[in-house]
């Protein structure tokens, strides 16, 4: 078994990048391998979007956030995309261990191969 972070990092016209975060990260998590998943950036747009029952891929998000796959968001870009309340109200956590963003060198460090879209 191994360990994936998924950086999620596509830009609001980045749909297949978005989506293929959520997908990888089911893919994944059916094959036995430990995921957790990040939004970053301009990524943490997605998610008041994804939360959106009528989002056309809402089932595949909701799949992943109920296996408990999602790790959390940056907390400096939520707020400098203004979308720190939407993050926390969809219960994901806002994570700034390294300066007010994601620290990438603790899932290193605990193993986690990175893969950022």
């Amino acid at each position: 078994m191994a360990r994936f972070g998924i950086i999620v990092h596509a830009g609001e016209g980045e749909l297949a990048r978005a989506l293929h975060g959520l997908l990888y990260a089911r893919e994944l998590k059916q094959g036995g391998h430990q995921v957790r998943l990040l939004f970053d950036g301009a990524g943490t747009g997605w998610i008041p979007r994804m939360e959106d029952p009528a989002w056309k891929y809402h089932s595949v998000y909701r799949w992943v956030k109920e296996q408990g796959l999602i790790g959390g968001a940056c907390q400096y870009c939520s707020t400098a995309f203004r979308v720190a309340d939407s993050v926390l109200q969809a219960g994901i956590a806002l994570l700034g261990e390294a300066d007010g963003h994601p620290s990438l060198q603790a899932l290193v460090e605990d193993g986690y191969q990175l893969l950022i879209l």
